[in-house]
């Protein structure tokens, strides 16, 4: 029923300033819906919620996922040159070539936002 659907992200922060100043300068998604505690933002065919919660930063698994495919290096540079830290992980079965984490044919980096709420970039 629902696998011909779209599905989106629904991530909580604490102050929707710095939260808009991340996913917007940072990340350079543009808002398409504006509402009182909230902002509605797409990515491709996605939709990214992020609102206001007293729940800000409680989740401490990837919250959301960028399939970026080919564009990765230059993604990834990006988020560098806009001063965004990249996490790292010990996962099993991976490497690390500096941020980016390899995973047999793949690779990925982890960043997260001001609540610390964590974001993936992956080349798929």
């Amino acid at each position: 029923m629902l696998g011909n659907h779209d599905a989106g992200a629904t991530i909580a922060v604490s102050d929707m300033a710095a939260a808009r100043s991340f996913y917007e300068e940072t990340l350079g998604l543009e808002p398409s819906e504006d509402m009182d505690d909230a902002v509605l933002y797409a990515s491709g065919n996605s939709r990214l919620l992020v609102y206001r919660s007293d729940y800000a930063g409680t989740n401490k698994a990837t919250a959301a996922t960028w399939a970026v495919g080919s564009d990765f290096d230059a993604v990834v540079d990006d988020l560098r040159a806009k001063g965004a830290t990249f996490e790292h992980y010990d996962l099993p079965g991976a490497t690390r070539e500096g941020d980016v984490h390899v995973l047999g044919e793949s690779r990925g980096v982890w960043i997260t936002d001001p609540d610390g709420n964590i974001l993936s970039i992956v080349d798929m």
